[in-house]
């Protein structure tokens, strides 16, 4: 995630009783990330939301608010039932992870102790920061949700604690109501935030009336913090034979601002890479006859890159074509940024690191 805004069809922590209509406002606003909760519509309607974002081309998010541990499971089984990209929330990932390890959902459980409804986060900065570290390295937990601004403490100071101590994505929930909080969020190093009531009420600063120029005006907040956030980017970096020196240049002329991101790239790539730069963080994966490229298609398939710098070579007539045409594909589904050129490549490290 490049710290991205998800919008929760909520209000008070419940899912609102027009939530459907308000989805067509949503996408009228340009937002690609939507949620609700387990609680405050019947299930079909449910279902029928998760069905309209996926026929829009955006990401579903559920989020668990129910505190018993029935209420909890039957949520964690309702969201495989709808088939949503993300499961939000919850507090027993043991019991969860059972009935979400064999589906594609990407599972965020809340750190720490939650009590009530609204819900809150209790507990001292560090009981919560260890319970993000346990959670964070079970094999089925994908990242965590952080009820930040539910704790009666020094919010900013929880958020980059719990985010440095996890390698995992961090999306924090609760109570982001200004500009203030949401570049706070992003200098802690979250990938994401959500907002739901805040949104509903009207609090940002938008230049007309109406919710869908509410959605605008976070997605134009969201694009700000996002140059100020300090959560690495993951870039996966690919090449054809005849293009690979120019990756090498493009790189080198970036290097600076690479650094301290992650770069994923097949294996031949990557092994130029890091003789040109060893001070990158480079990862690589199999050589891309091997299945590299694949490698990198399952990444943009779970939402787990920024995006995608492809120095493609228009004149290759052999089975790079197919694989490019197959992440192409991908990156179009999944909305993530594609660079074929150095042109291209350059906007998207503008858009998504700031400047060293």
């Amino acid at each position: 995630m490049a710290f991205d805004f998800i919008l929760m069809l909520t209000s008070q922590d419940r899912t609102i009783p027009d939530a459907r209509t308000r989805l067509d406002e949503a996408l009228e606003g340009g937002v690609r990330h939507i949620g609700f909760k387990d609680i405050g519509l019947p299930f079909d309607e449910l279902r029928d939301l998760a069905r309209a974002i996926r026929a829009a081309g955006g990401r579903s998010y559920l989020e668990v608010v129910s505190l018993d541990a029935e209420s909890e499971l039957a949520s964690a089984r309702a969201a495989v039932d709808l088939d949503v990209d993300c499961l939000l929330g919850g507090t027993r990932a043991d019991l969860v992870t059972d009935v979400t390890r064999d589906h594609p959902l990407r599972y965020y459980p809340f750190p720490g102790r939650i009590t009530g409804h609204p819900s809150v986060l209790e507990g001292p900065a560090s009981e919560i920061v260890a319970s993000a570290a346990r959670l964070a390295d079970l094999e089925h937990v994908h990242g965590l949700d952080l009820l930040a601004y539910r704790f009666d403490g020094d919010v900013p100071a929880l958020m980059a604690q719990v985010c440095a101590a996890v390698a995992k994505p961090v999306i924090v929930a609760g109570s982001i109501d200004s500009a203030a909080r949401v570049d706070a969020v992003a200098q802690a190093g979250a990938a994401g935030f959500t907002v739901g009531t805040a949104a509903f009420d009207g609090v940002f600063p938008a230049d007309r009336q109406g919710f869908a120029a509410q959605v605008r005006s976070i997605l134009d907040l969201t694009a700000r913090a996002r140059l100020r956030a300090s959560a690495p980017r993951k870039l996966a970096l690919v090449a054809h034979d005849n293009r690979k020196a120019h990756l090498r240049a493009w790189v080198l002329r970036h290097e600076r601002a690479l650094a301290g991101h992650r770069l994923i790239c097949t294996g031949g790539t990557g092994a130029m890479l890091r003789a040109a730069a060893p001070g990158l963080q480079i990862q690589r994966l199999q050589r891309g006859a091997l299945g590299g490229d694949q490698q990198i298609g399952a990444r943009i398939a779970t939402g787990d890159l920024d995006a995608v710098i492809f120095f493609a070579d228009p004149s290759d007539r052999h089975a790079g074509d197919v694989d490019l045409q197959a992440l192409t594909r991908l990156a179009i589904i999944h909305d993530t940024p594609l660079a074929l050129s150095q042109s291209a490549a350059d906007m998207v490290v503008a858009a998504l690191i700031a400047a060293p």
